[in-house]
């Protein structure tokens, strides 16, 4: 039987395995996990928001320590998912060494720049168990370009509509099958109805899909997803932030679309929150 797979590398070492990938515990530190299935490969120039979670500590130096995604919502701010800070993947207090990579392509390249992070806030409402409110925030030691900030989508912005196309970013295997990539890929994904992504995860194993906190995008045949390593990663339409990378049933299956944290509920908790969280650029309505 599948599971419910969230999308970040959970300790240094990851095994392709029929019916999923599954998180092993090991010594020997290698690279994060497959991400972007059925993509193509882009320069960040492209898209100089999409940033790479890094810790050499805990993953090694092999594709620079990456091991989840994320996005650059302010000059100081990265948006990523709440499981990329669990104490499994950066342990608790976080690693000293973390580090947002910002600007760079090739992760075994010196282009761009590793910044350090100076703080962490997690959503405090997020249930690890569904993956619901799957955010968190990482405040920069430096300021990035406003060139490299992404609108985030608000609740009623047509982004976010079925049918809609959509991208995902991300650094990783392009195949699924233990393929690594150490390059930027993306994928060109549809944004998909709500009753087809409660059908897809109705609960169980498999997980529930919660439309509030949730969308799913992904082709109905499968064949393009986003997989393990690649969560907080960016979901991007029509120029806005919509998703981030969070959870999934295998990695580009029919019938088993990709779920991402929904934005619009990020923008919301945010403004909501009285914490020192960094306010975050919005979208237009």
């Amino acid at each position: 039987m599948r599971r419910r797979i969230a999308r970040a590398l959970i300790g240094p070492l990851v095994m392709a395995a029929a019916g999923g990938v599954i998180p092993l515990a090991a010594a020997a530190p290698v690279a994060a996990d497959s991400v972007v299935i059925g993509g193509f490969p882009v320069d960040v120039s492209q898209s100089p928001w999409t940033v790479a979670l890094s810790s050499r500590d805990r993953f090694g130096g092999t594709r620079a320590g990456q091991f989840c995604g994320g996005v650059a919502i302010g000059r100081t701010a990265v948006l990523t998912a709440a499981h990329c800070l669990s104490g499994e993947a950066v342990g608790a207090p976080p690693t000293p060494d973390l580090k947002v990579i910002t600007g760079r392509t090739d992760l075994l390249s010196q282009q761009g720049k590793e910044v350090s992070v100076r703080g962490t806030w997690v959503n405090p409402h997020y249930d690890s168990t569904t993956n619901a409110g799957d955010f968190a925030v990482l405040t920069l030691a430096e300021s990035l370009p406003q060139s490299a900030v992404i609108p985030m989508a608000r609740a009623g912005d047509p982004a976010y509509s079925p049918g809609m196309s959509a991208t995902v970013y991300g650094w990783g295997d392009t195949t699924g099958t233990g393929a690594y990539a150490h390059s930027l890929y993306a994928a060109p994904l549809h944004i998909l109805p709500d009753a087809e992504c409660k059908k897809a995860y109705p609960g169980g194993g498999e997980g529930t899909y919660l439309p509030q906190s949730m969308l799913c995008a992904g082709e109905t045949a499968g064949g393009r997803d986003a997989c393990q390593g690649d969560s907080g990663g960016p979901l991007v339409a029509q120029g806005r932030l919509i998703g981030l990378v969070s959870w999934g049933s295998g990695c580009g299956r029919a019938g088993s679309p990709g779920v991402y944290t929904r934005v619009s509920e990020v923008v919301r908790a945010l403004s909501r929150a009285h914490t020192k969280a960094p306010r975050p650029s919005s979208g237009e309505s």
